[in-house]
């Protein structure tokens, strides 16, 4: 799985930041208003699925730029 720039970097925007932030101000209002907590764990779950998505695209982007690397000049 290979994800583009732009959509690798709004994924990690949305798994690092809006995700979590979401997560944090739902929880702390279900405490004042009562609200049920299941959609913090659902929450959880899209951020973790998203989380794995992005290393495994990494991944596969470091490894074709070392596959890349090798292909080059060996006239170093």
């Amino acid at each position: 799985m290979n994800l583009s720039n732009k959509v690798y970097d709004v994924i990690k925007q949305i798994a690092l930041v809006w995700i979590p932030a979401i997560e944090t101000l739902y929880s702390a209002l279900c405490g004042i208003w009562g609200l049920p907590l299941g959609i913090v764990g659902t929450l959880a779950a899209v951020d973790a699925f998203l989380g794995a998505v992005l290393k495994i695209s990494s991944i596969n982007y470091n490894k074709q730029q070392k596959g890349n690397d090798n292909h080059g000049d060996n006239t170093k």
